[in-house]
């Protein structure tokens, strides 16, 4: 099983970042995927989840709005757009895979500053 994130960066406040989380190894439509982030000197927080059924997505309060999670279950890639990002949301980005067990891919930092 693999899971890797890419697309990360320095971007400054206002500007905009999509992430991307290629996956192997797994049936990728069965599997709900989801993102979590982690900033310096805090836990893990969950941010979006797309799930494998409906495709219905659900996000966190902090980044509703602003960031949009969307998968392409021929690609067996999971995306996460950013758009008008501040500096609070500086964090390595995780992707996830869950059905019976659960998955984390490596991390890619995002760093939002002027």
């Amino acid at each position: 099983v693999q899971l890797v994130e890419s697309g990360g960066g320095l971007v400054q406040p206002g500007g905009s970042l999509r992430l991307s989380c290629a996956t192997s190894g797994f049936t990728f439509r069965t599997y709900a995927m989801s993102w979590h982030r982690q900033a310096p000197g805090k836990g893990r927080e969950w941010v979006a989840t797309s799930t494998s059924t409906s495709g219905s997505t659900n996000y966190a309060d902090s980044v509703k709005g602003r960031f949009i999670i969307f998968r392409d279950n021929a690609k067996n890639t999971v995306y996460l757009q950013m758009n008008s990002l501040k500096p609070e949301d500086t964090a390595v980005y995780y992707c996830t895979a869950r059905d019976k067990l659960v998955y984390w891919g490596q991390g890619t930092q995002v760093t939002v500053s002027s």
